[in-house]
Protein backbone atom coordinates (compact mmCIF):
# COMPACT_ATOMS: atom_id res chain seq x y z
CA UNK A 1 0.00 0.00 0.00
CA UNK A 2 1.31 3.46 -0.87
CA UNK A 3 2.14 5.89 1.93
CA UNK A 4 -0.67 8.16 0.73
CA UNK A 5 -3.27 5.41 1.04
CA UNK A 6 -1.84 4.36 4.41
CA UNK A 7 -2.24 7.89 5.76
CA UNK A 8 -5.74 8.11 4.33
CA UNK A 9 -6.72 4.89 6.10
CA UNK A 10 -5.28 6.18 9.38
CA UNK A 11 -7.25 9.41 9.24
CA UNK A 12 -10.35 7.55 8.06
CA UNK A 13 -10.09 5.17 11.00
CA UNK A 14 -9.78 8.12 13.38
CA UNK A 15 -12.89 9.68 11.84
CA UNK A 16 -14.85 6.50 12.45
CA UNK A 17 -13.63 6.42 16.04
CA UNK A 18 -14.92 9.97 16.45
CA UNK A 19 -18.26 8.95 14.93
CA UNK A 20 -18.41 6.01 17.32
CA UNK A 21 -17.72 8.30 20.26
CA UNK A 22 -20.64 10.51 19.25
CA UNK A 23 -22.87 7.48 18.83
CA UNK A 24 -21.88 5.99 22.19
CA UNK A 25 -22.46 9.32 23.95
CA UNK A 26 -25.98 9.46 22.52
CA UNK A 27 -26.72 5.85 23.51
CA UNK A 28 -25.50 6.42 27.07
CA UNK A 29 -27.47 9.65 27.35
CA UNK A 30 -30.56 7.83 26.06
CA UNK A 31 -30.07 5.08 28.66
CA UNK A 32 -29.88 7.67 31.45
CA UNK A 33 -33.04 9.28 30.09
CA UNK A 34 -34.93 5.97 30.10
CA UNK A 35 -33.86 5.21 33.68
CA UNK A 36 -34.79 8.71 34.83
CA UNK A 37 -38.24 8.47 33.21
CA UNK A 38 -38.85 5.07 34.81
CA UNK A 39 -37.73 6.45 38.13
CA UNK A 40 -40.05 9.44 37.90
CA UNK A 41 -43.04 7.24 37.08
CA UNK A 42 -42.28 4.85 39.95
CA UNK A 43 -44.59 5.12 42.99
CA UNK A 44 -41.67 4.32 45.28
CA UNK A 45 -40.14 7.26 47.13
CA UNK A 46 -37.12 5.27 48.32
CA UNK A 47 -35.01 3.20 45.93
CA UNK A 48 -32.45 0.61 47.01
CA UNK A 49 -29.27 0.37 44.91
CA UNK A 50 -26.43 -2.13 45.22
CA UNK A 51 -22.92 -1.22 44.07
CA UNK A 52 -19.46 -2.86 44.34
CA UNK A 53 -17.02 -1.78 47.05
CA UNK A 54 -14.44 -4.46 46.32
CA UNK A 55 -13.64 -7.71 44.52
CA UNK A 56 -13.25 -11.09 46.24
CA UNK A 57 -10.63 -13.77 45.47
CA UNK A 58 -13.48 -15.99 44.19
CA UNK A 59 -14.08 -13.38 41.45
CA UNK A 60 -17.35 -12.11 42.82
CA UNK A 61 -18.14 -8.51 43.67
CA UNK A 62 -18.19 -7.30 47.25
CA UNK A 63 -21.49 -5.39 47.36
CA UNK A 64 -22.83 -2.61 49.49
CA UNK A 65 -26.39 -1.29 49.62
CA UNK A 66 -27.65 2.28 49.74
CA UNK A 67 -31.17 3.64 49.99
CA UNK A 68 -31.79 6.73 47.86
CA UNK A 69 -34.64 9.17 48.06
CA UNK A 70 -36.19 9.43 44.59
CA UNK A 71 -35.13 13.05 44.03
CA UNK A 72 -31.61 12.34 45.28
CA UNK A 73 -31.22 9.47 42.80
CA UNK A 74 -32.64 11.59 39.98
CA UNK A 75 -30.03 14.24 40.79
CA UNK A 76 -27.31 11.60 40.57
CA UNK A 77 -28.49 10.50 37.13
CA UNK A 78 -28.68 14.13 35.98
CA UNK A 79 -25.08 14.64 37.12
CA UNK A 80 -23.99 11.56 35.18
CA UNK A 81 -25.84 12.63 32.02
CA UNK A 82 -25.07 16.34 31.98
CA UNK A 83 -21.57 16.49 33.55
CA UNK A 84 -19.83 13.13 33.85
CA UNK A 85 -20.79 11.90 30.37
CA UNK A 86 -19.45 14.97 28.48
CA UNK A 87 -16.30 15.05 30.67
CA UNK A 88 -15.54 11.42 29.85
CA UNK A 89 -16.34 12.11 26.20
CA UNK A 90 -13.82 14.96 26.08
CA UNK A 91 -11.10 12.61 27.34
CA UNK A 92 -11.93 10.13 24.57
CA UNK A 93 -11.92 12.80 21.86
CA UNK A 94 -8.41 13.93 22.79
CA UNK A 95 -7.21 10.32 22.99
CA UNK A 96 -8.46 9.64 19.45
CA UNK A 97 -6.77 12.73 17.99
CA UNK A 98 -3.51 12.08 19.86
CA UNK A 99 -3.46 8.50 18.58
CA UNK A 100 -4.16 9.70 15.02
CA UNK A 101 -1.23 12.12 15.14
CA UNK A 102 1.03 9.42 16.56
CA UNK A 103 0.03 6.89 13.89
CA UNK A 104 0.56 9.43 11.10
CA UNK A 105 4.01 10.46 12.36
CA UNK A 106 5.07 6.84 12.88
CA UNK A 107 4.00 5.80 9.36
CA UNK A 108 5.80 8.70 7.70
CA UNK A 109 9.01 8.30 9.71
CA UNK A 110 9.10 4.56 9.04
CA UNK A 111 8.70 5.27 5.33
CA UNK A 112 11.19 8.16 5.31
CA UNK A 113 13.61 7.56 8.25
CA UNK A 114 15.80 10.46 7.08
CA UNK A 115 13.12 12.77 8.51
CA UNK A 116 14.40 11.86 11.97
CA UNK A 117 17.36 14.11 11.27
CA UNK A 118 21.08 13.57 11.62
CA UNK A 119 21.22 14.90 15.20
CA UNK A 120 18.82 12.36 16.69
CA UNK A 121 20.54 9.57 18.59
CA UNK A 122 19.59 6.42 20.52
CA UNK A 123 21.51 4.52 23.17
CA UNK A 124 24.10 1.89 22.30
CA UNK A 125 22.04 -0.62 24.26
CA UNK A 126 19.04 0.02 22.01
CA UNK A 127 21.23 -0.49 18.91
CA UNK A 128 22.70 -3.74 20.25
CA UNK A 129 19.25 -5.06 21.15
CA UNK A 130 17.91 -4.32 17.67
CA UNK A 131 17.66 -7.23 15.25
CA UNK A 132 17.62 -5.13 12.07
CA UNK A 133 18.00 -1.59 10.79
CA UNK A 134 14.20 -1.40 10.71
CA UNK A 135 14.18 -2.24 14.42
CA UNK A 136 16.56 0.68 14.99
CA UNK A 137 14.17 2.95 13.09
CA UNK A 138 11.27 1.72 15.24
CA UNK A 139 13.14 2.45 18.47
CA UNK A 140 14.18 5.89 17.27
CA UNK A 141 10.62 6.63 16.18
CA UNK A 142 9.25 5.48 19.54
CA UNK A 143 11.68 7.83 21.29
CA UNK A 144 10.53 10.70 19.06
CA UNK A 145 6.84 9.99 19.72
CA UNK A 146 7.53 9.85 23.45
CA UNK A 147 9.12 13.31 23.26
CA UNK A 148 6.20 14.68 21.24
CA UNK A 149 3.69 13.30 23.76
CA UNK A 150 5.04 15.63 26.47
CA UNK A 151 4.96 18.76 24.33
CA UNK A 152 2.22 21.35 24.51
CA UNK A 153 -0.06 21.50 21.44
CA UNK A 154 1.80 24.66 20.31
CA UNK A 155 5.18 22.93 20.61
CA UNK A 156 3.78 19.79 19.00
CA UNK A 157 2.55 21.81 16.01
CA UNK A 158 5.98 23.40 15.60
CA UNK A 159 7.71 20.01 15.77
CA UNK A 160 5.26 18.49 13.29
CA UNK A 161 5.84 21.35 10.88
CA UNK A 162 9.54 20.53 10.87
CA UNK A 163 8.90 16.83 10.35
CA UNK A 164 6.04 16.82 7.86
CA UNK A 165 5.98 20.37 6.45
CA UNK A 166 2.36 20.65 7.64
CA UNK A 167 1.57 23.67 9.80
CA UNK A 168 -1.23 22.73 12.17
CA UNK A 169 -1.41 26.34 13.36
CA UNK A 170 -2.98 27.22 10.00
CA UNK A 171 -6.00 25.09 10.89
CA UNK A 172 -8.63 27.01 12.94
CA UNK A 173 -9.93 23.74 14.42
CA UNK A 174 -6.47 22.95 15.83
CA UNK A 175 -6.56 26.10 17.96
CA UNK A 176 -9.86 24.90 19.44
CA UNK A 177 -8.28 21.48 19.93
CA UNK A 178 -5.47 23.14 21.89
CA UNK A 179 -8.05 24.40 24.39
CA UNK A 180 -9.79 21.02 24.40
CA UNK A 181 -6.55 19.21 25.25
CA UNK A 182 -5.82 21.72 27.99
CA UNK A 183 -9.31 21.09 29.39
CA UNK A 184 -8.72 17.32 29.29
CA UNK A 185 -5.48 17.77 31.23
CA UNK A 186 -7.24 19.89 33.87
CA UNK A 187 -9.94 17.26 34.42
CA UNK A 188 -7.35 14.50 34.73
CA UNK A 189 -4.74 16.31 36.83
CA UNK A 190 -6.50 19.17 38.66
CA UNK A 191 -10.09 18.05 39.37
CA UNK A 192 -11.59 20.44 36.83
CA UNK A 193 -10.15 23.66 38.27
CA UNK A 194 -8.21 25.79 35.78
CA UNK A 195 -4.66 26.87 36.57
CA UNK A 196 -1.94 28.96 34.95
CA UNK A 197 -0.87 26.01 32.79
CA UNK A 198 -4.38 25.75 31.34
CA UNK A 199 -4.47 29.49 30.58
CA UNK A 200 -1.08 29.30 28.86
CA UNK A 201 -1.90 26.20 26.78
CA UNK A 202 -5.42 27.31 25.83
CA UNK A 203 -4.18 30.74 24.70
CA UNK A 204 -6.85 32.99 23.26
CA UNK A 205 -9.41 30.16 23.50
CA UNK A 206 -9.15 29.96 27.32
CA UNK A 207 -12.68 29.85 28.73
CA UNK A 208 -11.96 30.81 32.35
CA UNK A 209 -9.18 32.39 34.38
CA UNK A 210 -6.85 30.46 36.69
CA UNK A 211 -8.41 29.07 39.91
CA UNK A 212 -11.90 29.00 38.37
CA UNK A 213 -14.00 25.89 37.74
CA UNK A 214 -13.74 24.79 34.11
CA UNK A 215 -17.22 23.84 32.83
CA UNK A 216 -17.74 20.83 30.59
CA UNK A 217 -21.32 20.21 29.50
CA UNK A 218 -23.09 18.58 26.57
CA UNK A 219 -22.82 21.70 24.40
CA UNK A 220 -19.06 21.88 24.99
CA UNK A 221 -18.70 18.18 24.14
CA UNK A 222 -20.61 18.65 20.86
CA UNK A 223 -18.56 21.74 19.93
CA UNK A 224 -15.36 19.83 20.70
CA UNK A 225 -16.61 16.83 18.73
CA UNK A 226 -17.16 19.06 15.68
CA UNK A 227 -13.71 20.66 16.07
CA UNK A 228 -12.06 17.23 16.15
CA UNK A 229 -13.92 16.18 12.99
CA UNK A 230 -12.85 19.40 11.25
CA UNK A 231 -9.24 18.88 12.35
CA UNK A 232 -9.35 15.29 11.08
CA UNK A 233 -10.68 16.38 7.68
CA UNK A 234 -8.18 19.24 7.39
CA UNK A 235 -5.25 16.94 8.16
CA UNK A 236 -6.55 14.34 5.71
CA UNK A 237 -6.55 16.94 2.95
CA UNK A 238 -3.07 18.25 3.79
CA UNK A 239 -1.63 14.74 3.84
CA UNK A 240 -3.24 14.07 0.45
CA UNK A 241 -1.57 17.21 -0.90
CA UNK A 242 1.83 15.91 0.26
CA UNK A 243 1.37 12.18 -0.37
CA UNK A 244 -1.24 11.43 -3.01
CA UNK A 245 -3.92 8.89 -2.04
CA UNK A 246 -5.74 7.12 -4.85
CA UNK A 247 -8.28 5.82 -2.32
CA UNK A 248 -9.15 9.31 -1.13
CA UNK A 249 -9.50 10.54 -4.71
CA UNK A 250 -11.76 7.57 -5.53
CA UNK A 251 -13.92 8.34 -2.47
CA UNK A 252 -14.19 11.99 -3.50
CA UNK A 253 -15.13 11.08 -7.06
CA UNK A 254 -17.77 8.63 -5.85
CA UNK A 255 -19.17 11.32 -3.56
CA UNK A 256 -19.29 13.77 -6.46
CA UNK A 257 -21.10 11.29 -8.71
CA UNK A 258 -23.59 10.54 -5.95
CA UNK A 259 -24.22 14.25 -5.41
CA UNK A 260 -24.67 14.92 -9.12
CA UNK A 261 -27.07 11.99 -9.63
CA UNK A 262 -29.28 13.01 -6.71
CA UNK A 263 -29.53 16.70 -7.65
CA UNK A 264 -32.04 17.98 -10.27
CA UNK A 265 -30.37 19.34 -13.40
CA UNK A 266 -32.99 22.02 -13.96
CA UNK A 267 -34.86 24.04 -11.40
CA UNK A 268 -38.58 23.38 -11.51
CA UNK A 269 -40.65 26.39 -12.63
CA UNK A 270 -44.33 27.23 -12.77
CA UNK A 271 -46.34 26.93 -16.00
CA UNK A 272 -47.39 30.56 -16.14
CA UNK A 273 -45.68 32.39 -19.03
CA UNK A 274 -44.71 35.36 -16.87
CA UNK A 275 -42.85 33.09 -14.46
CA UNK A 276 -41.15 30.88 -17.03
CA UNK A 277 -37.36 31.16 -17.05
CA UNK A 278 -34.57 29.79 -19.19
CA UNK A 279 -33.38 26.43 -17.84
CA UNK A 280 -30.25 26.79 -15.68
CA UNK A 281 -27.16 24.65 -16.11
CA UNK A 282 -26.39 22.22 -13.34
CA UNK A 283 -23.66 23.35 -11.00
CA UNK A 284 -20.52 21.27 -10.96
CA UNK A 285 -20.47 19.26 -7.72
CA UNK A 286 -17.62 19.96 -5.31
CA UNK A 287 -15.43 16.98 -4.49
CA UNK A 288 -15.68 17.28 -0.72
CA UNK A 289 -15.11 14.63 1.90
CA UNK A 290 -18.50 13.33 3.00
CA UNK A 291 -19.18 12.53 6.63
CA UNK A 292 -21.62 9.78 5.66
CA UNK A 293 -20.49 6.25 6.37
CA UNK A 294 -20.36 5.43 2.68
CA UNK A 295 -19.16 2.24 1.04
CA UNK A 296 -16.01 4.06 0.04
CA UNK A 297 -15.32 4.96 3.68
CA UNK A 298 -15.81 1.38 4.74
CA UNK A 299 -13.40 0.06 2.11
Amino acid sequence: MSIGNTLYQLTLNAKFQLFNQGEQAQLIYGAFDVVANNLQSSPEETITIQFPVGYKPDRTAMLSTRNYAKQELLSRYQFLAFQQLPANGVVQLVTIIEAMFGDVVRSIIMKFPQKLGAKRSITMQAVLESKSIEDVHIRATDALLNELAYKSPQEFAEALSGLLSINLLECPAFHKYMELKATRDIYIHNRGVANDIYVRKAGTHARVAANQSLPVDIQYFLESYESCLQLNEWLQGKLHDQWYSSELEAAQMASSVSTASSAPLVEESTNTPENQQEPQKAKKPRAATSRKRSKQDNA
